[in-house]
Protein backbone atom coordinates (compact mmCIF):
# COMPACT_ATOMS: atom_id res chain seq x y z
CA UNK A 1 0.00 0.00 0.00
CA UNK A 2 1.54 3.27 -1.14
CA UNK A 3 0.45 6.77 -0.18
CA UNK A 4 1.57 10.32 -0.77
CA UNK A 5 1.70 10.97 2.98
CA UNK A 6 1.77 8.90 6.16
CA UNK A 7 0.44 10.88 9.13
CA UNK A 8 1.53 9.38 12.44
CA UNK A 9 -0.79 10.25 15.31
CA UNK A 10 -4.57 10.20 15.63
CA UNK A 11 -5.02 13.21 17.90
CA UNK A 12 -6.39 16.58 16.88
CA UNK A 13 -3.15 17.67 15.19
CA UNK A 14 -2.69 14.46 13.22
CA UNK A 15 -6.33 14.19 12.18
CA UNK A 16 -6.46 17.86 11.13
CA UNK A 17 -3.26 17.40 9.11
CA UNK A 18 -4.69 14.33 7.39
CA UNK A 19 -7.89 16.21 6.52
CA UNK A 20 -6.06 19.18 5.01
CA UNK A 21 -3.78 16.95 2.96
CA UNK A 22 -6.69 14.91 1.64
CA UNK A 23 -8.62 18.07 0.79
CA UNK A 24 -5.67 19.00 -1.43
CA UNK A 25 -5.91 15.73 -3.32
CA UNK A 26 -3.10 13.71 -1.75
CA UNK A 27 -3.52 10.06 -0.82
CA UNK A 28 -3.14 9.86 2.96
CA UNK A 29 -2.88 7.16 5.61
CA UNK A 30 -3.54 8.17 9.22
CA UNK A 31 -1.76 5.74 11.56
CA UNK A 32 -2.09 5.33 15.32
CA UNK A 33 -2.05 2.50 17.85
CA UNK A 34 -5.77 3.02 18.47
CA UNK A 35 -8.76 4.84 16.99
CA UNK A 36 -8.54 8.65 16.60
CA UNK A 37 -9.24 10.96 19.52
CA UNK A 38 -8.60 8.47 22.33
CA UNK A 39 -5.48 9.93 24.00
CA UNK A 40 -4.59 13.51 25.00
CA UNK A 41 -7.15 14.98 22.59
CA UNK A 42 -9.92 13.19 24.46
CA UNK A 43 -9.45 14.65 27.90
CA UNK A 44 -8.78 18.37 27.60
CA UNK A 45 -11.01 21.23 28.67
CA UNK A 46 -12.49 21.71 25.20
CA UNK A 47 -11.37 25.32 24.79
CA UNK A 48 -10.51 26.89 21.43
CA UNK A 49 -8.54 29.79 22.87
CA UNK A 50 -8.53 32.80 20.58
CA UNK A 51 -7.35 34.84 23.56
CA UNK A 52 -4.30 32.60 24.08
CA UNK A 53 -1.76 34.84 22.35
CA UNK A 54 0.66 34.56 25.26
CA UNK A 55 1.54 30.89 25.90
CA UNK A 56 1.80 29.86 29.54
CA UNK A 57 5.12 31.07 30.94
CA UNK A 58 7.26 29.79 33.79
CA UNK A 59 6.75 31.99 36.87
CA UNK A 60 9.68 34.24 37.69
CA UNK A 61 8.58 36.06 40.84
CA UNK A 62 10.08 34.73 44.06
CA UNK A 63 6.84 34.31 46.09
CA UNK A 64 5.28 32.12 43.37
CA UNK A 65 8.44 30.06 42.97
CA UNK A 66 8.63 29.47 46.72
CA UNK A 67 4.97 28.44 46.77
CA UNK A 68 5.52 25.93 43.99
CA UNK A 69 8.72 24.67 45.59
CA UNK A 70 6.69 23.45 48.58
CA UNK A 71 4.82 21.19 46.14
CA UNK A 72 1.43 21.74 47.72
CA UNK A 73 -0.07 24.25 45.30
CA UNK A 74 -3.33 23.09 43.68
CA UNK A 75 -2.36 24.40 40.24
CA UNK A 76 1.19 23.01 39.90
CA UNK A 77 2.69 19.83 41.38
CA UNK A 78 5.84 17.91 40.54
CA UNK A 79 7.42 14.52 41.10
CA UNK A 80 10.66 15.11 43.08
CA UNK A 81 12.15 12.01 41.47
CA UNK A 82 11.69 13.60 38.02
CA UNK A 83 13.57 16.81 38.79
CA UNK A 84 17.08 15.61 37.83
CA UNK A 85 15.75 14.64 34.41
CA UNK A 86 13.56 17.66 33.71
CA UNK A 87 15.71 20.35 35.38
CA UNK A 88 17.57 21.32 32.16
CA UNK A 89 14.24 21.72 30.38
CA UNK A 90 12.83 23.83 33.23
CA UNK A 91 15.92 26.05 33.19
CA UNK A 92 15.42 26.77 29.49
CA UNK A 93 11.70 27.28 30.05
CA UNK A 94 12.49 29.81 32.79
CA UNK A 95 14.94 31.58 30.45
CA UNK A 96 12.41 31.97 27.64
CA UNK A 97 9.76 33.19 30.09
CA UNK A 98 11.56 36.47 30.78
CA UNK A 99 9.11 39.29 29.91
CA UNK A 100 11.01 40.56 26.85
CA UNK A 101 11.48 37.05 25.43
CA UNK A 102 7.91 36.07 26.27
CA UNK A 103 6.60 39.12 24.40
CA UNK A 104 8.70 38.22 21.36
CA UNK A 105 7.38 34.66 21.47
CA UNK A 106 3.82 35.99 21.62
CA UNK A 107 4.36 37.94 18.41
CA UNK A 108 5.06 34.67 16.60
CA UNK A 109 2.58 32.56 18.53
CA UNK A 110 -0.28 34.96 17.86
CA UNK A 111 0.03 34.34 14.13
CA UNK A 112 -1.22 30.81 14.76
CA UNK A 113 -3.75 31.74 17.43
CA UNK A 114 -5.52 34.26 15.22
CA UNK A 115 -6.62 31.44 12.91
CA UNK A 116 -7.73 28.95 15.56
CA UNK A 117 -11.46 29.69 15.67
CA UNK A 118 -11.95 30.22 11.94
CA UNK A 119 -10.07 27.02 11.04
CA UNK A 120 -12.03 24.95 13.57
CA UNK A 121 -15.36 26.35 12.42
CA UNK A 122 -14.53 25.51 8.81
CA UNK A 123 -13.75 21.89 9.70
CA UNK A 124 -16.75 21.66 12.04
CA UNK A 125 -19.06 22.72 9.23
CA UNK A 126 -17.58 20.27 6.74
CA UNK A 127 -17.58 17.43 9.25
CA UNK A 128 -21.15 18.10 10.39
CA UNK A 129 -19.95 18.48 13.96
CA UNK A 130 -21.80 21.66 14.91
CA UNK A 131 -23.66 19.92 17.71
CA UNK A 132 -20.52 19.96 19.86
CA UNK A 133 -19.65 23.61 19.26
CA UNK A 134 -20.35 26.36 21.82
CA UNK A 135 -19.81 29.93 20.69
CA UNK A 136 -19.70 32.98 22.94
CA UNK A 137 -16.49 32.41 24.87
CA UNK A 138 -15.64 31.18 28.36
CA UNK A 139 -15.25 32.63 31.86
CA UNK A 140 -12.28 33.25 34.11
CA UNK A 141 -13.62 33.87 37.63
CA UNK A 142 -12.05 35.53 40.67
CA UNK A 143 -12.38 35.39 44.44
CA UNK A 144 -10.25 38.45 45.24
CA UNK A 145 -10.70 41.99 43.99
CA UNK A 146 -6.98 42.49 43.42
CA UNK A 147 -6.67 39.37 41.28
CA UNK A 148 -9.67 40.41 39.19
CA UNK A 149 -8.26 43.88 38.60
CA UNK A 150 -4.84 42.48 37.64
CA UNK A 151 -6.47 40.11 35.15
CA UNK A 152 -8.41 43.02 33.65
CA UNK A 153 -5.16 44.90 33.07
CA UNK A 154 -3.68 41.85 31.39
CA UNK A 155 -6.77 41.41 29.20
CA UNK A 156 -6.60 45.08 28.23
CA UNK A 157 -3.01 44.54 27.14
CA UNK A 158 -4.00 41.54 24.99
CA UNK A 159 -6.80 43.59 23.47
CA UNK A 160 -4.49 46.52 22.79
CA UNK A 161 -1.68 44.44 21.28
CA UNK A 162 -3.60 41.72 19.45
CA UNK A 163 -7.24 42.81 19.25
CA UNK A 164 -8.48 40.08 21.61
CA UNK A 165 -11.93 41.14 22.88
CA UNK A 166 -13.19 40.53 26.41
CA UNK A 167 -16.01 41.58 28.70
CA UNK A 168 -15.58 42.25 32.40
CA UNK A 169 -18.45 41.07 34.64
CA UNK A 170 -19.00 42.28 38.18
CA UNK A 171 -20.50 40.01 40.84
CA UNK A 172 -24.08 40.90 39.94
CA UNK A 173 -23.60 40.36 36.22
CA UNK A 174 -21.83 37.08 36.87
CA UNK A 175 -24.68 35.80 39.02
CA UNK A 176 -27.15 36.72 36.31
CA UNK A 177 -25.19 34.75 33.70
CA UNK A 178 -24.22 31.78 35.90
CA UNK A 179 -26.66 31.69 38.84
CA UNK A 180 -25.39 28.28 40.03
CA UNK A 181 -21.89 29.61 40.75
CA UNK A 182 -20.95 30.71 44.25
CA UNK A 183 -22.28 34.15 45.20
CA UNK A 184 -18.96 34.92 46.92
CA UNK A 185 -17.15 35.60 43.64
CA UNK A 186 -16.13 39.22 43.05
CA UNK A 187 -16.14 39.14 39.25
CA UNK A 188 -15.10 37.47 36.03
CA UNK A 189 -13.73 38.00 32.55
CA UNK A 190 -15.36 36.52 29.48
CA UNK A 191 -13.17 36.01 26.42
CA UNK A 192 -15.89 36.44 23.83
CA UNK A 193 -13.96 35.55 20.66
CA UNK A 194 -13.11 32.04 21.88
CA UNK A 195 -15.18 28.90 21.34
CA UNK A 196 -15.47 25.63 23.22
CA UNK A 197 -16.70 22.11 22.53
CA UNK A 198 -18.74 19.75 24.67
CA UNK A 199 -16.86 16.58 23.67
CA UNK A 200 -13.29 17.03 22.34
CA UNK A 201 -12.83 13.31 21.68
CA UNK A 202 -16.03 13.13 19.66
CA UNK A 203 -14.96 16.21 17.70
CA UNK A 204 -11.68 14.54 16.70
CA UNK A 205 -13.62 11.41 15.73
CA UNK A 206 -15.95 13.52 13.58
CA UNK A 207 -12.96 15.07 11.81
CA UNK A 208 -11.55 11.58 11.27
CA UNK A 209 -14.86 10.37 9.83
CA UNK A 210 -14.86 13.37 7.48
CA UNK A 211 -11.30 12.45 6.45
CA UNK A 212 -12.48 8.92 5.62
CA UNK A 213 -15.45 10.28 3.67
CA UNK A 214 -12.91 12.09 1.48
CA UNK A 215 -11.18 8.79 0.76
CA UNK A 216 -8.58 8.88 3.50
CA UNK A 217 -7.40 5.70 5.24
CA UNK A 218 -7.31 5.21 9.04
CA UNK A 219 -5.02 2.35 10.07
CA UNK A 220 -3.94 0.82 13.36
CA UNK A 221 -0.17 0.64 13.47
CA UNK A 222 3.09 1.11 15.34
CA UNK A 223 4.58 4.50 14.50
CA UNK A 224 7.88 3.56 16.15
CA UNK A 225 8.52 1.24 13.18
CA UNK A 226 8.87 4.26 10.89
CA UNK A 227 11.89 3.86 8.63
CA UNK A 228 13.24 5.99 5.75
CA UNK A 229 11.95 6.55 3.06
CA UNK A 230 9.10 6.16 4.51
CA UNK A 231 7.55 2.90 5.69
CA UNK A 232 5.61 1.90 8.79
CA UNK A 233 4.03 -1.34 9.97
CA UNK A 234 0.23 -1.48 10.39
CA UNK A 235 -2.52 -4.04 10.88
CA UNK A 236 -2.83 -4.07 7.06
CA UNK A 237 0.86 -4.80 6.60
CA UNK A 238 3.74 -2.48 5.87
CA UNK A 239 2.74 0.72 4.10
CA UNK A 240 4.85 3.25 2.24
CA UNK A 241 4.61 7.01 1.84
CA UNK A 242 6.55 9.64 -0.03
CA UNK A 243 6.18 11.94 2.99
CA UNK A 244 5.76 11.22 6.69
CA UNK A 245 4.35 13.58 9.31
CA UNK A 246 5.11 13.01 13.01
CA UNK A 247 2.12 14.33 14.96
CA UNK A 248 2.23 12.09 18.02
CA UNK A 249 2.01 14.69 20.78
CA UNK A 250 3.92 13.59 23.89
CA UNK A 251 5.07 10.39 22.16
CA UNK A 252 6.69 12.17 19.21
CA UNK A 253 10.18 11.63 20.57
CA UNK A 254 9.71 7.86 20.34
CA UNK A 255 9.97 8.36 16.57
CA UNK A 256 12.27 11.37 16.30
CA UNK A 257 15.00 10.13 18.68
CA UNK A 258 15.80 6.94 16.75
CA UNK A 259 16.24 9.18 13.70
CA UNK A 260 18.87 11.24 15.53
CA UNK A 261 16.84 14.23 16.75
CA UNK A 262 17.32 15.43 20.32
CA UNK A 263 14.52 17.96 20.52
CA UNK A 264 13.81 19.41 23.99
CA UNK A 265 10.36 17.92 24.49
CA UNK A 266 8.84 17.50 27.95
CA UNK A 267 5.30 16.99 29.23
CA UNK A 268 2.77 18.66 31.47
CA UNK A 269 0.45 16.00 32.79
CA UNK A 270 -3.13 16.71 33.83
CA UNK A 271 -6.20 14.89 35.17
CA UNK A 272 -9.95 15.11 34.83
CA UNK A 273 -13.07 13.67 36.42
CA UNK A 274 -16.74 13.98 35.46
CA UNK A 275 -19.52 14.78 37.92
CA UNK A 276 -23.27 15.04 37.91
CA UNK A 277 -24.84 18.34 38.96
CA UNK A 278 -27.01 18.79 42.00
CA UNK A 279 -30.75 19.03 41.16
CA UNK A 280 -31.57 22.41 39.64
CA UNK A 281 -27.94 23.41 39.05
CA UNK A 282 -26.69 24.23 35.56
CA UNK A 283 -23.38 25.37 34.10
CA UNK A 284 -23.64 27.15 30.75
CA UNK A 285 -20.00 27.52 29.73
CA UNK A 286 -16.43 26.64 30.74
CA UNK A 287 -15.31 28.33 33.96
CA UNK A 288 -11.67 28.68 34.97
CA UNK A 289 -10.87 29.34 38.62
CA UNK A 290 -7.71 31.26 37.88
CA UNK A 291 -6.67 31.58 41.51
CA UNK A 292 -6.93 27.88 42.33
CA UNK A 293 -5.84 26.38 39.04
CA UNK A 294 -8.77 24.24 37.91
CA UNK A 295 -11.53 24.42 35.33
CA UNK A 296 -15.08 23.10 35.25
CA UNK A 297 -16.97 22.78 32.01
CA UNK A 298 -20.21 21.16 30.81
CA UNK A 299 -19.51 18.08 28.71
CA UNK A 300 -21.70 15.38 27.24
CA UNK A 301 -20.67 13.05 30.08
CA UNK A 302 -21.28 15.59 32.85
CA UNK A 303 -19.38 18.44 34.45
CA UNK A 304 -15.70 17.90 33.66
CA UNK A 305 -13.25 19.05 36.32
CA UNK A 306 -9.73 19.45 34.92
CA UNK A 307 -6.60 20.03 36.99
CA UNK A 308 -3.59 22.23 36.47
CA UNK A 309 -0.06 21.01 35.71
CA UNK A 310 1.79 17.98 37.02
CA UNK A 311 5.50 18.01 36.20
CA UNK A 312 6.57 14.38 35.88
CA UNK A 313 8.04 11.95 33.42
CA UNK A 314 5.55 11.00 30.73
CA UNK A 315 5.23 7.34 31.70
CA UNK A 316 5.44 7.66 35.49
CA UNK A 317 2.58 6.17 37.54
CA UNK A 318 -0.50 8.33 37.92
CA UNK A 319 -0.70 10.52 41.04
CA UNK A 320 -4.02 12.41 40.92
CA UNK A 321 -3.41 14.33 44.16
CA UNK A 322 -4.27 17.61 42.41
CA UNK A 323 -7.73 16.32 41.63
CA UNK A 324 -8.28 15.45 45.28
CA UNK A 325 -6.99 18.89 46.27
CA UNK A 326 -9.23 20.92 43.95
CA UNK A 327 -12.42 18.87 44.18
CA UNK A 328 -13.52 20.52 47.47
CA UNK A 329 -12.82 23.93 45.92
CA UNK A 330 -14.84 23.02 42.84
CA UNK A 331 -17.73 21.86 45.03
CA UNK A 332 -17.64 25.22 46.83
CA UNK A 333 -17.73 26.99 43.47
CA UNK A 334 -20.49 24.93 41.86
CA UNK A 335 -22.92 22.31 43.28
CA UNK A 336 -21.31 19.13 41.98
CA UNK A 337 -22.99 15.82 42.81
CA UNK A 338 -21.44 12.34 42.61
CA UNK A 339 -18.47 11.32 40.50
CA UNK A 340 -19.44 9.76 37.18
CA UNK A 341 -16.12 8.10 36.25
CA UNK A 342 -14.68 5.11 38.06
CA UNK A 343 -11.13 6.48 37.98
CA UNK A 344 -9.55 9.82 37.04
CA UNK A 345 -8.39 10.25 33.46
CA UNK A 346 -4.81 11.40 32.85
CA UNK A 347 -3.22 12.96 29.79
CA UNK A 348 0.13 14.49 28.89
CA UNK A 349 0.66 17.75 27.04
CA UNK A 350 3.82 17.92 24.88
CA UNK A 351 5.86 21.06 25.61
CA UNK A 352 8.93 22.86 24.30
CA UNK A 353 11.04 25.24 26.44
CA UNK A 354 10.20 28.26 24.27
CA UNK A 355 6.46 27.47 24.49
CA UNK A 356 6.04 27.25 20.71
CA UNK A 357 5.14 24.10 18.76
CA UNK A 358 7.44 22.37 16.31
CA UNK A 359 5.88 22.69 12.86
CA UNK A 360 7.70 22.11 9.60
CA UNK A 361 10.29 19.97 7.84
CA UNK A 362 12.77 17.80 9.70
CA UNK A 363 16.22 19.40 9.38
CA UNK A 364 18.12 16.27 8.32
CA UNK A 365 15.61 14.05 6.49
CA UNK A 366 13.92 14.79 3.23
CA UNK A 367 10.09 14.57 3.18
CA UNK A 368 9.83 14.13 6.97
CA UNK A 369 7.67 16.67 8.78
CA UNK A 370 7.08 17.56 12.43
CA UNK A 371 3.82 18.77 14.01
CA UNK A 372 3.92 18.51 17.80
CA UNK A 373 4.74 20.39 21.01
CA UNK A 374 1.51 22.43 21.34
CA UNK A 375 1.35 22.21 25.16
CA UNK A 376 -2.00 23.55 26.46
CA UNK A 377 -3.18 24.54 22.98
CA UNK A 378 -3.26 21.26 21.08
CA UNK A 379 -7.01 21.41 20.50
CA UNK A 380 -6.82 25.14 19.82
CA UNK A 381 -4.08 24.90 17.20
CA UNK A 382 -4.78 21.51 15.61
CA UNK A 383 -6.58 22.71 12.45
CA UNK A 384 -4.27 25.65 11.70
CA UNK A 385 -1.26 23.37 12.21
CA UNK A 386 -2.75 20.83 9.81
CA UNK A 387 -3.38 23.51 7.22
CA UNK A 388 0.17 24.88 7.55
CA UNK A 389 1.76 21.44 7.18
CA UNK A 390 -0.43 20.68 4.15
CA UNK A 391 0.52 23.96 2.51
CA UNK A 392 4.22 23.29 3.01
CA UNK A 393 4.02 19.73 1.70
CA UNK A 394 2.09 20.77 -1.42
CA UNK A 395 4.20 23.88 -2.04
CA UNK A 396 1.31 26.30 -1.56
CA UNK A 397 1.98 29.75 -0.06
CA UNK A 398 1.73 29.27 3.73
CA UNK A 399 -0.98 31.23 5.51
CA UNK A 400 1.43 31.73 8.43
CA UNK A 401 5.20 32.20 8.38
CA UNK A 402 6.43 28.77 9.50
CA UNK A 403 9.98 29.92 10.21
CA UNK A 404 9.60 30.58 13.97
CA UNK A 405 8.25 27.06 14.53
CA UNK A 406 11.00 25.18 12.72
CA UNK A 407 12.80 22.36 14.51
CA UNK A 408 16.04 23.97 13.33
CA UNK A 409 15.68 26.59 16.11
CA UNK A 410 16.92 23.95 18.57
Amino acid sequence: MKFDVLVLGGGIVGVSTAVHLRQRGLSVALVDRQAPGRETSYGNAGLIQREGVYPYAFPRDVPTLLRYARNRSPDVRYHPSALPTIAPFLARYWFHSAPVRHAAIARHYSTLIEHCVSEHRALIERAGAGGWLREGGWLKIFHRQGAWEAAQREAERWQREYGVPFVSLDARQLQRDEPSLSASLVGALRYTASDSVSDPGALVQAYAAYFQSLGGHVLIGDATTLAPQWTVKTDKGEIEGRHAVVAMGPWSDTVTRPLGYRLPLAVKRGYHMHYASQPGAKLNQPVLDAENGFLITPMTRGIRLTTGVERALRDSPRTPVQLDAVEPMARALYPLAQRVDDTPWMGARPCTPDMMPVIGPAPHHRDLWFAFGHAHHGLTLGPITGRLIAEMITGAPPCVDPGPFSAARF
